[in-house]
């Protein structure tokens, strides 16, 4: 008896499991909403939308959407759920809240419906929507665009250009039930969430957290140039940090890459050069790496008509200088020097932050980099500093695979506080560099950052400068690099000097940099460059050094293209 009884309870579970499939699966019906997208009255192919409408709720998006959206009739409300990082969010917004509209009288007709007509204002657009009440299926291609509850949306325009027109609304048998997992999701604010939808649109890699950059002469150093990757290295007493990491697959995929960094005083309250820079792997050559392993004299050198010696500025076939990614100046002691100088009104920045694009100077062709950065100073203090890589999926993936990134001078004197020398050989010298190309390069350009120093009155940071490139002996590009736009970053230099005529130090004009901003570089288009060997010329108009006090430039030459 006891069997019989666990028999037929088994028995009826089977049949319910399977009505429940049956009801809830292949022969669950639903509503199919198609629409046509139009730009101009014209139609455009392959570029329609299909909704699904099923007890109550309208499904915008695919299950396989990283962000869903949902009209839900029963709760009247609309649903959006991000899937980040594995974990489900939410926002509800009741239909309320959604923007109200303006009626209107039309004597219109879609799909025999006699339509209602209702406009909206939105961020300075004009939204139309024409709709019906009448039919079985609810919902409509724009979220927030429901003028009625019980409404079914057949054309909606935006500003009288761009259009979706309904085109079919069908009955159909779903074999799969969509996906509404909006119990499973934890409901955060709007702000919350559209914080989290920018974050999952692409791939930011950490580099550097809270680092200190310093004057710190104990600090132990790495002695090998094979650096274990993801770990934090420390070079030339302290001033400069390194790291080596991966390379996320979507860079080889067409991505762009942007470095962000950020900067606050944690003592020295002086503005600083500061550069972000990259080191290629190169096996054949030599790289700075090698300089900050086993100090200055293992790089090559130049000597200047002055007698002066210039380590590793200049790339040779047997060493190559880093890349640079991003020029900075430091601030006149944002955050470690708020508090110590409060003025009213004057409400100091925490930090300084630079963010610029970098894509055209990562290689394509390297899995791995090591990046760098340095912050010139003798405080042990020194700067805190975070880096992070924003890497943003590009549609366009046909990049070429034949770029090159070629750097030629770099002479920013990372290991300054190493005794590397200041790049202050242009009043009697000019910088020349020898280069070979394997083969033709198309597309080809000179990126090319240059900052003049010397911060006495008589001194280049001061005073505008001529620059000149020569290419093969010919006068390509020149410039007078000069900012006028320093007084834009006053509120992140508390501990700038103040002068008797109501100006700060931070506001005076100099040769390409302001404390606390990012210096752009030059994009200087050459023509397509034959295989073998070329020659470079940088030409800087230096001033004359007066007693203890002398002029320098930092400038940073990479030759990018793509090879034929």
């Amino acid at each position: 008896m006891y069997v019989l009884q666990m028999v037929r309870k088994i028995f009826v579970s089977f049949l319910f499991c399977f009505l429940i499939i049956n009801v809830s699966g292949a022969n669950k019906k639903a509503y199919q909403l198609k629409y046509s997208f139009y730009n101009n009255d014209k139609k455009i192919d392959n570029a329609e939308r299909i909704l699904t409408y099923l007890d109550g709720v309208t499904y915008l998006s695919n299950d396989s959407d990283k962000v869903r959206n949902y009209i839900d009739f029963n709760n009247d409300a609309i649903v959006s759920i991000l899937n980040y990082n594995n974990e489900l969010f939410k926002v509800t917004t009741s239909f309320d809240s959604l923007p109200q509209p303006q009626f209107k009288e039309t004597n219109d007709v879609i799909l025999d419906f006699d339509c209602k007509y209702a406009t909206f204002s939105s961020f300075s657009n004009t939204i139309e929507v024409w709709y019906t009440t009448k039919a079985q299926a609810k919902g409509s291609p724009y979220k927030s665009f429901l003028p009625e509850k019980d409404a079914l949306v057949l054309k909606v325009r935006i500003n009288n250009s761009y259009m979706y027109q309904i085109e079919s609304i069908d009955k159909v048998k779903l074999s799969k039930i969509p996906d509404y997992p909006v119990a499973a999701a934890m409901e955060v604010k709007q702000s919350r969430m559209e914080e989290l939808m920018i974050r999952s649109r692409y791939i930011t890699i950490p580099v550097f957290e809270d680092e200190i950059i310093n004057f710190e002469p104990s600090k132990p150093t790495a002695k090998s140039p094979e650096l274990v990757k993801d770990s934090v290295y420390h070079f030339s007493n302290g001033s400069v940090i390194l790291k080596r990491i991966t390379l996320p697959e979507v860079w080889h995929k067409g991505a762009k890459v942007f470095a962000q960094l950020s900067c606050a005083s944690n003592g020295d309250a002086y503005d600083r050069v500061g550069s972000v820079f990259m080191i290629k792997d190169n096996s054949k050559a030599q790289s700075m790496l090698d300089a900050f392993t086993k100090g200055l004299d293992v790089v090559p050198s130049f000597t200047d008509n002055d007698g002066q010696q210039y380590q590793g500025m200049i790339s040779e076939a047997s060493y190559e200088t880093p890349v640079e990614l991003m020029r900075f100046a430091s601030s006149f002691g944002v955050g470690h020097f708020n508090m110590r100088r409060e003025i009213n009104n004057y409400p100091w920045f925490d930090k300084a932050i630079y963010k610029e694009e970098i894509s055209q100077v990562v290689p394509k062709n390297q899995d791995e980099i090591t990046l760098g950065v340095f912050v010139g100073n003798y405080d042990k203090g020194g700067h805190k500093i975070n880096l992070q890589l924003d890497f943003y999926p590009d549609e366009d993936e046909s990049k070429s695979e034949k770029q090159i990134v070629k750097p030629l001078f770099y002479t920013v004197n990372v290991m300054e506080m190493s005794g590397q020398n200041y790049g202050r050989f242009f009043n009697n010298d000019t910088l020349t560099v020898h280069f070979e190309l394997d083969n033709d390069v198309d597309h080809t350009q000179l990126i090319y950052t240059s900052t003049g120093h010397g911060g006495w009155g008589g001194g280049d940071e001061f005073n505008p400068k001529l620059n000149q490139i020569l290419l093969d002996g010919e006068l390509v590009y020149s410039v007078t690099p000069w900012r006028t736009d320093c007084a834009t970053y006053r509120l992140y230099n508390p501990s700038s000097g103040n002068f008797s005529n109501g100006m700060s130090s931070s506001d005076l004009s100099r040769s390409n940099w302001c404390p606390a901003s990012v210096t752009l570089p030059y994009i200087i288009p050459l023509e397509n460059l034959t295989k073998g060997k070329h020659e470079v010329k940088v030409i800087i108009d230096q001033g004359d050094q007066e007693g203890n006090s002398f002029s320098h430039w930092c400038v940073s030459g990479v030759l990018i293209g793509d090879e034929r």
